[in-house]
């Protein structure tokens, strides 16, 4: 049996290289916001209304269920949580 290694925990977990880049944006957003909201101190109920979402959705990103948000929905937190993203183009390898 042959070990197979990965450079990327996505592109073991995902079926085709599109997925896995997607998610991996996606996991890395989702890991920005959490870390910006934890910095706030605040209640979860302050936190959610900061984002303009609700108290369950906030939950579901503090406890890093990536599958529940689209790229959109966390470009969309990102700004609403005062961070600026920026996507980085190169040619495939």
């Amino acid at each position: 049996m042959k070990k197979q290694t990965f450079d990327n925990v996505w592109d073991a977990l995902e079926d085709s290289p599109v997925e896995a880049a997607n998610m991996s944006m996606r996991a890395s957003l989702l890991i920005a916001i959490e870390q910006k909201v934890r910095s706030w101190n605040v209640t979860q109920s302050e936190a959610a209304g900061r984002l303009r979402i609700t108290q369950p959705r906030l939950n579901d990103l503090l406890r890093g269920r990536v599958g529940n948000f689209s790229l959109d929905a966390l470009i969309t937190l990102a700004a609403e949580a005062g961070l600026s993203v920026r996507l980085e183009i190169a040619e495939a390898a």
